[in-house]
């Protein structure tokens, strides 16, 4: 079983800086981290591998830096890792994002499954994972919080939804996002880490995925930021205490009804 995980680096939740010029998150210097819910994906293509056997490639778009989240994937149990990384590909959004990444995976050739978080916790669009299925002309089950049965030629997993979960049998190879409740991701382990700092991690640049320049970075994204802005404050809260506390609070309500 031979499977791909598509994984992104994010800045840490606490250290989001916003670049006001070209309207793109900072990543230069930012302490980041592997996307959450793509830590989950590369635990549930680990223990298939476990189970299956097969390998695990890691891969993901991003600048030089993305290069540690790869390392900390391999130190997780993931055999190899991939960069995409040119400045050509810079200002993509979820549509160019998913067109390079199905290029890398086309020249990859060799897969059965590719798992991806669900999504991302600075872009939370959920789209790259069902675009790159889209470009490959693939199947795909998103919001998968257990895989089932899986054998030669299909996977079978429970697809979340709001009211509970429905079944979803599909030919391989698929592309499947996963959600937090498939699994507990596992810690590297002091191998893996020493295995991590010595391995090679291949970098692709465009002429190596042979991907057409009109359609990645900003030339090939659809959607453009116009504008970014801070969220205003919000106001400060209002306590009601004592016997008249009722009566206070209904008395407000009908002044911000009015």
């Amino acid at each position: 079983m031979n499977i791909i995980v598509c994984l992104k680096q994010v800045p840490d939740t606490a250290d989001i800086k916003l670049d006001g010029v070209t309207k793109r998150l900072v990543r230069e210097g930012v302490k980041s981290m592997i996307n959450p819910f793509d830590m989950y994906a590369i635990e549930e293509a680990l223990r298939l591998k476990e189970k299956l056997g097969g390998k695990v490639t890691a891969l993901t778009m991003g600048p030089p830096q993305a290069e540690t989240s790869l390392r900390e994937a391999i130190a997780l149990g993931c055999d190899e890792a991939i960069l995409v990384s040119d400045s050509a590909f810079a200002g993509a959004d979820t549509l160019a994002t998913s067109y390079t990444l199905s290029c890398a995976i086309k020249k990859i050739k060799d897969y059965d499954l590719i798992f991806c978080g669900k999504q991302t916790l600075d872009g939370d669009t959920a789209q790259v994972g069902p675009g790159i299925a889209g470009h490959l002309d693939i199947p795909q089950i998103i919001n998968v919080r257990k895989i089932q049965d899986i054998k030669e030629v299909q996977v079978t997993a429970q697809r979340m939804t709001e009211y509970g979960y429905d079944v979803i049998e599909a030919q391989l190879p698929c592309l499947l996002t996963v959600v937090k409740d498939i699994n507990v991701p596992r810690l590297p382990s002091l191998k893996g880490k020493m295995k991590a700092k010595s391995a090679s991690v291949s970098v692709w640049k465009v002429v190596d995925i042979q991907a057409d320049e009109a359609s990645i970075g900003a030339k090939g994204s659809a959607t453009e930021v116009l504008k970014i802005a801070t969220p205003p404050a919000r106001p400060q809260g209002k306590i009601f205490e004592g016997e008249g506390a009722v009566d206070q609070l209904v008395e407000t309500l009908k002044g911000l009804m009015k």
